[in-house]
């Protein structure tokens, strides 16, 4: 609709894997999308939290990213679907 092009991304894929921060592994959905080391901080928050950061962190993410809220680095909005 704005003409901007999409990202090569999901955010379907992304929200998905970012939500293994409800068992406990954080991050993996931000390192999909290409932010690298904000995803490598979920996953050390989760384990020096024993997973409960990662749990809060992952859930709290995955909501931002599958409500549009984030976008690639290159600031591109993420696409629906697979």
């Amino acid at each position: 609709m704005t003409g901007q092009p999409f990202s090569d991304k999901s955010k379907t894929v992304a929200g998905l894997l970012q939500l293994l921060g409800l068992v406990g592994i954080a991050g993996i959905g931000r390192i999909y999308l290409g932010y690298t080391g904000l995803g490598i901080a979920q996953l050390i928050v989760g384990i020096a939290t024993c997973g409960v950061g990662a749990v809060i962190w992952g859930l709290i993410d995955a909501v931002l990213i599958l409500t549009d809220n984030v976008k690639d680095p290159k600031g591109r909005p993420l696409r629906d679907g697979t």
